[in-house]
């Protein structure tokens, strides 16, 4: 199985998103099962790694993020069983880069699986400050043991 997370600069949210998912993943022994990567719907970071202030945050909390800022593509629909995107402006413009309604299927709201939802959105730290940060790395966490469970489901575990 293969999950693409998806925010919009592929700074803040999407990689912190990607290594909570990792973990989870790890911590429920399906790391070699589910591949997680993570992209961006704009192009301003391309390159760039994981914004300094979340990685700081992320690992004040035991989260360690790495890779470098990339675009989705065309190939993303293809290749993921599953897209989580952050919030509803990233669930518009992923759906509209979708080629077919297959491909939207698989796009939800990563939040979804946050069983102390009380918003479906995953909120951009990117002007907030060290505790907008913090809050981010504690809701992916908590969507990151929900989406654990729904791919267990989805694998008949």
């Amino acid at each position: 199985m293969r999950i693409l997370v998806v925010c919009l600069g592929n700074i803040c949210r999407s990689p912190t998103a990607e290594a909570a998912l990792c973990e989870a993943l790890g911590d429920a022994g399906l790391a070699g099962t589910v591949q997680v990567a993570s992209a961006g719907t704009g192009d301003w970071h391309l390159g760039e790694p994981p914004d300094p202030r979340m990685t700081a945050a992320a690992s004040s909390m035991g989260l360690r993020l790495d890779g470098t800022s990339c675009l989705i593509t065309q190939r993303d629909f293809a290749t993921a069983d599953l897209i989580l995107v952050m919030d509803r402006s990233n669930l518009r413009d992923v759906s509209a880069l979708a080629p077919d309604d297959a491909a939207r299927a698989k796009i939800r709201l990563f939040r979804e699986f946050d069983p102390d939802a009380d918003s479906d959105e995953v909120p951009d730290p990117y002007y907030g400050g060290d505790e907008a940060f913090r809050t981010v790395v504690e809701i992916v966490r908590r969507a990151a043991r929900g989406v654990v469970k729904y791919v267990r489901e989805r694998m008949g575990e």
